[in-house]
């Protein structure tokens, strides 16, 4: 039942319940301290009576006058041993008819010895509650003395110590009510006071749902239970939105790259379908038509092959597949990657910078990335642009850098030259370049030899290309 009531509902009822155990504990202790009192103080007026009593035996007079005259207000009654009533009646009207019904005395009672009697005596009392017919309850002193042939009652009722009982009784019941009510109310203002911060975080957990990853918890405090929380699901919710975003970048990246490479497939394929139709429409029996079909679908062959293998190396890379770790003379490599670029570009002013530096790893990834940054240089600047290449050891780091005096990168175009199939030319071109994997292969094979691939340039005054790679 208490797991389908709110936290609110089980704080309130709660604290109710523990108020309520409180004071009906304080009321019991209270009702049951006044009562003992009353009883008590009963008992003593009792004593009193007691003693005017036993001065009025000893009067030479009759012994209902002597009780009238020292015990006025009370209950009296006589017995013999026997059980034979002497007397039995209220104080001055012995004898008569009385409107308060008397007590309903027993017939024996069990009498104990008494440590109040005076010196020289000996007194056996014992005190009881009774009531009368009607309801009343009395009060009952009962005793006898040694030598005596009669055993004395004197009853007191308790009509004013049950009435200022019953009066405790109803004031305790009403403070009690009125206490638990206000304690409810306090406690539903505290309790909800102190849940506010819960309502709002339930508000931002509905709105993340509904989409919007910027919501945060407000006024948070780490002095607070309920503050911790907030402040720990803002960490969770800022990696969730950190990782939703990257996902949302990996698969608009993935999109792209799909699109990138079906873009750069579809040419050459388009280009082998047009030779193979050129085929079946009689070239074959034209040499000319015949030869040029062939040498055409073997170029675009070569030309898929090669996009091919640049995109299953990138694929290789992200899944983190270990390279080959041998001992690599970079700047031997890079001066050959050098001399086969000035065979290739003999126009171009090349000049390399080489100082000795050894490094551990794919000997063929390490030219590749040469290759690629050099054939970059030719993709991207006008012919006869100097290129610059240099090979140092900084700080535990061989670093290879091939600069250029072209017309270098926009900011814009600088922070994105390393990803897949990026192009600052988004027309296409093949004057513009590649396809766009040489600086991401770059990058890629720099990362896998525990490296990295950055870029500084401006927009007229060429651009550097710099990799990093640790030094065994």
């Amino acid at each position: 039942m208490l797991r389908r009531l709110s936290l609110r509902s089980r704080l309130i009822l709660g604290v109710i319940f523990l108020t309520l155990v409180g004071l009906a504990a304080a009321d019991i202790a209270t009702y049951s301290s006044l009562q003992s009192f009353l009883v008590d103080r009963t008992d003593k007026s009792l004593d009193d009576a007691h003693h005017a009593v036993d001065a009025g035996l000893h009067r030479p007079h009759r012994a209902g006058s002597a009780i009238d005259a020292g015990v006025p207000g009370y209950y009296v009654q006589v017995r013999r041993p026997n059980g034979t009533v002497v007397v039995s009646a209220f104080d001055s009207r012995f004898g008569g008819d009385d409107d308060d019904p008397p007590p309903n005395l027993p017939k024996s009672v069990q009498l104990h010895e008494s440590d109040q009697a005076p010196a020289g005596q000996e007194e056996r009392v014992a005190y009881f509650t009774t009531s009368a017919d009607e309801g009343d309850r009395y009060r009952v002193r009962a005793w006898t003395q040694s030598g005596s042939a009669y055993t004395f009652f004197v009853a007191a009722p308790l009509k004013d110590v049950d009435s200022t009982l019953h009066r405790l009784l109803l004031i305790e019941l009403l403070v009690t009510g009125l206490v638990l009510a206000g304690i409810a109310a306090l406690g539903l203002w505290v309790v909800r006071l102190g849940l506010r911060p819960l309502a709002a975080i339930g508000a931002t957990a509905s709105r993340i749902a509904d989409g919007d990853l910027t919501q945060r918890v407000a006024r948070t405090d780490d002095r607070t239970e309920v503050g911790r929380l907030g402040l720990a699901l803002n960490a969770m919710l800022g990696q969730i939105e950190s990782g939703f975003r990257a996902k949302e970048a990996s698969e608009r990246k993935l999109r792209r790259f799909v699109a990138d490479a079906s873009h750069e497939l579809r040419t050459p394929l388009a280009a082998v379908r047009a030779y193979a139709e050129l085929f079946t429409r009689g070239a074959a029996e034209r040499p000319a038509d015949l030869e040029r079909s062939m040498a055409g679908i073997a170029r675009e062959s070569e030309r898929m092959s090669l996009l091919v293998e640049d995109l299953l190396l990138l694929a290789r890379l992200d899944e983190g597949r270990p390279l080959e770790q041998k001992p690599v003379r970079l700047d031997e490599l890079v001066r050959e990657a050098v001399d086969a670029a000035h065979a290739v570009d003999p126009e171009r002013p090349l000049d390399a910078t080489l100082g000795e530096a050894v490094v551990l790893g794919d000997g063929n990834r390490l030219r590749q990335v040469v290759d690629n940054l050099l054939a970059n240089a030719r993709a991207h600047t006008p012919a006869g642009t100097p290129v610059h290449v240099t090979v140092e050891a900084v700080g535990g780091r061989a670093v290879l850098t091939v600069r250029d005096e072209g017309p270098g990168l926009d900011p814009a175009h600088s922070e994105q030259v390393f990803q897949r199939f990026y192009r600052s030319d988004e027309s296409r071109s093949r004057a513009s370049g590649g396809v766009g994997l040489g600086l991401a292969i770059v990058a890629g094979v720099a990362e896998a030899h525990g490296g990295r691939a950055t870029v500084e340039s401006e927009a007229g005054q060429g651009a550097a290309f710099r990799v990093e790679l640790p030094l065994p």
